[in-house]
């Protein structure tokens, strides 16, 4: 159980990709982590693509980010209703300056941009964003996964073995 005793945030909003969201959820959990799923706070339940729901465990206006170790953000057009608060931006800023593990998966590069986070950070998402991310000041690349520091990307569910080994060896 290499993540035991480590507090992990996955947030979610309408529109979340199901892969991006349980893979990282179970594997967590398979890890030993505390996984926490955090919503904007307007609804108990998300609902997903291809309409799956999951049940949020809090709002973001209910957490502090100290108790926590990082965030994973799944991609899906979530990060781009996910970004409309700003307490779920913030979390996402303030875990990234305490040097926390800031983990996102395609569309979630979004989230990163309006954290403003990027600047000289080396990233990848899905390709249908990568000029949102240059013009946050980001270096865009197309690899599976980018670690920079604590920031892990990737680009779509089929990364996500290689995004869940960097963000455990990241937590580890």
């Amino acid at each position: 159980m290499e993540l035991k005793g480590k507090k992990l945030i996955i947030m979610v909003e309408q529109m979340f990709n199901a892969f991006e969201f349980w893979y990282p959820y179970y594997r967590l959990k398979e890890a030993g982590a505390e996984v926490v799923v955090v919503g904007s706070g307007t609804a108990a339940e998300y609902t997903g693509k291809p309409g799956t729901e999951v049940e949020v465990d809090a709002n973001a206006d209910e957490i502090s980010f100290s108790e926590f170790d990082g965030v994973i953000i799944p991609g899906g057009y979530a990060p781009d209703h996910m970004r409309r608060y700003p307490k779920m931006v913030q979390i996402v800023k303030d875990l990234y300056e305490a040097d926390k593990v800031v983990a996102a998966i395609c569309h979630a590069g979004w989230m990163l941009a309006s954290a403003n986070i990027l600047e000289g950070k080396k990233v990848t998402s899905f390709f249908a964003i990568k000029d949102d991310l240059v013009h946050a000041g980001a270096n865009w690349v197309d690899e599976e996964v980018v670690v920079d520091g604590k920031l892990i990307t990737s680009r779509t569910p089929d990364d996500l073995p290689a995004f869940m080994r960097a963000v455990i060896e990241a937590l580890s």
